[in-house]
């Protein structure tokens, strides 16, 4: 019931500051970038993912503390979260503002072109993201039993953030994935005070699900980064080392994946796919 609770309060903190906040963030020329066809939509909103889960993770602090709830347990669930959330946000927002999508960049994408332009002496925010989020991984992983449970939290935390990251790439579609991703974690059976943060965060997510799908605003990797990282952090705490194997198998599956097929091309060949993907979304949506 507490990781409902939280989803909702995640939801209507970053719902509000939205609404409160959104005539700045569209006025914003720094914030401004083209859409899949062309419209001019504000970048970074997953700021108010970030955001809400602060405000909401302080006053969730207040509660466990003075309220008489088994605090060391509750609390270091939800620090870890809002302490990588917090890291994600930065790294994503570093690559919304001066990544390969703003003004002036050039564009480089996928691990062999950061890779390739490493050896180039250029280091892209894209790389920055990549090393930064495999650290934030590493510090934030839940792990209880060894090294073997610290190396797949890691790599669980790590790679989800980057495969929800690669599903951004239409109105909605990161948030609608997470959401898929938190079902998982919670059909799987998470402890109840440790699923609070993944869900937290997730619910903040869809807190922007509408304004995202009406093109009003871009989630931008600020968000989809840290909606991924919860995602992966709900996996390793729900799963037993055999299921967070598997899990790790597949979305560094995804990422490979990403390498060689457009997700988008695959999204709109299988119609079940178009369909949710499309669900929500303006009428006159083409493919993207």
């Amino acid at each position: 019931m507490i990781a409902v609770a939280a989803f909702v309060a995640g939801g209507a903190a970053s719902w509000l500051l939205w609404l409160g906040m959104r005539r700045q963030w569209e006025e914003s020329e720094v914030l401004r970038r083209a859409n899949y066809r062309g419209h001019l939509l504000p970048i970074a909103s997953g700021v108010f993912v970030v955001l809400a889960v602060l405000g909401v993770s302080g006053l969730y602090f207040c509660w466990t503390r003075w309220g008489g709830i088994s605090p060391a347990e509750a609390n270091r669930g939800a620090t870890l979260l809002a302490g990588g959330t917090l890291g994600f946000g930065f790294i994503g927002l570093l690559d919304d503002l001066v990544g390969s999508g703003s003004p002036g960049s050039s564009s480089t994408r996928g691990f062999a072109g950061h890779l390739g332009a490493l050896r180039h002496g250029r280091v892209t925010t894209g790389l920055v993201k990549l090393i930064g989020g495999g650290v934030l991984a590493l510090v934030t992983a839940p792990f209880t039993d060894g090294t073997a449970d610290l190396v797949r939290g890691t790599l669980l935390v790590a790679l989800t953030a980057n495969l929800v990251n690669l599903f951004d790439r239409a109105p909605g579609r990161a948030i609608k994935v997470s959401l898929i991703g938190a079902l998982v974690v919670a059909v799987a059976g998470a402890p109840g005070w440790w699923l609070t943060g993944p869900m937290l965060v997730v619910g903040a997510g869809a807190g922007l699900l509408v304004a995202d799908l009406r093109e009003l605003c871009m989630l931008g990797d600020t968000g989809s980064n840290v909606l991924g990282a919860a995602v992966g952090f709900g996996l390793a705490i729900s799963l037993d080392s055999t299921g967070q194997w598997v899990a790790v198998a597949v979305v560094a599956t995804g990422n490979i994946a990403s390498e060689l097929v457009s997700f988008s091309k695959v999204i709109d060949r299988v119609a079940p796919l178009r369909w949710f993907d499309r669900l929500g979304t303006l009428a006159e949506r083409g493919s993207v």
